[in-house]
């Protein structure tokens, strides 16, 4: 699969997005085999996963400080409210079949919306909403 950056980011400006997590290992299985990630770091409370120039960082949430903003009582209401994650590559069709073929399913097959972009969406095993994008070829 390609990776899922499609440009290089402007000298100075990159994107760490950090998820918290129940389990590390189930969501770096996720995201290496469904998305094509592959991991850098890890260890008990946190893992680090890249894809091109997309660097995703796994915090274990039940780590988290108490009275942390994410923290266990804000993340049992529902994780990722109003926010979806998108992934843009090289080949929406090819990362579509991998993350098909990965034990995690797919909310649907690609299509290209109005506004020109093909797509699909999946959700994490954490209920993080993420939309697989690409121009079409």
């Amino acid at each position: 699969m390609p990776d899922i950056a499609s440009h290089t980011p402007p000298a100075g400006a990159t994107l760490r997005l950090e998820l918290f997590v129940d389990d590390i290992a189930a969501s770096i299985a996720f995201y290496v085999s469904a998305l094509g990630f592959r991991e850098e770091q890890r260890d008990d409370d946190y893992a680090s996963l890249r894809n091109g120039a997309v660097v995703l960082g796994l915090g274990l949430a039940r780590r988290l400080p108490a009275g942390h903003d994410f923290g266990q009582e804000a993340l049992r209401r529902q994780r990722g409210v109003g926010v979806e994650i998108v992934l843009a590559v090289a080949d929406v069709d090819a990362a579509y079949r991998r993350a098909e073929a990965s034990p995690y399913g797919v909310e649907g097959a690609p299509s290209t919306r109005p506004w020109g972009l093909r797509d699909f969406r999946v959700v994490d095993p954490d209920g993080y909403y993420l939309r697989i994008t690409s121009r079409p070829g």
